[in-house]
């Protein structure tokens, strides 16, 4: 019995398959960026009534633009009929479980911190998708000049929170204290 507790705590300290020491930090984040997504939403498409309005500009570079995604990251794969759409909710319902266990199992809070935000603007889209059939985009960058125009694509805080969990996550891994040193 007494051989058994070491192997019991190591297992304790590192987590089961799907709950890890830092999964309830990480659960805040996911709840706090799906809401914070949703609720931006929501007041952009009852309140602010974006779809009446049209363009919104906010700045010469800045505009808020609705537009729905059927498609994943940057309108790719676009579906339209509900087999496609279904699709796309279980491919993202799938990267979710795999993201959870790898949070079930990290020890750093800056990794907790980044898949938290990915998993919670994976979240704030897949209840787009149930909800509308489609995630709404509204933030568009673009610069125009005499001579140029460029927009960037049209995207929402949920992608923000993903873009900046893997930035996190690519910091970790290459510049952070567990990163992996050349010899």
């Amino acid at each position: 019995m007494a051989e058994d507790r070491p192997m019991r705590a190591a297992s304790d300290a590192r987590g089961s398959l799907l709950w890890g020491p830092l999964t309830r930090f990480a659960l805040v984040i996911v709840v706090a960026t799906a809401a914070i997504d949703q609720a931006a939403k929501l007041w952009l498409l009852h309140a602010v009534d974006l779809p009446a309005r049209g363009i919104v500009r906010l700045t010469p570079f800045l505009d808020l633009v609705l537009t729905w995604n059927t498609g994943i990251s940057w309108g790719l794969f676009r579906q339209e009929g509900p087999l496609g759409q279904g699709a796309l909710l279980a491919l993202k319902a799938i990267a979710v479980v795999l993201l959870w266990i790898w949070l079930s199992r990290t020890t750093s809070r800056l990794a907790a911190l980044s898949l938290g935000l990915i998993i919670g603007g994976a979240v704030g889209n897949a209840i787009d998708r149930f909800a509308y059939g489609a995630v709404a985009d509204f933030v568009l960058f673009h610069i125009t000049t005499a001579s140029f125009s460029f927009n960037w694509y049209v995207f929402n805080l949920a992608d923000v929170a993903i873009v900046a969990g893997v930035i996190g996550l690519l910091f970790e891994t290459l510049i952070g204290t567990g990163a992996a040193k050349a010899p």
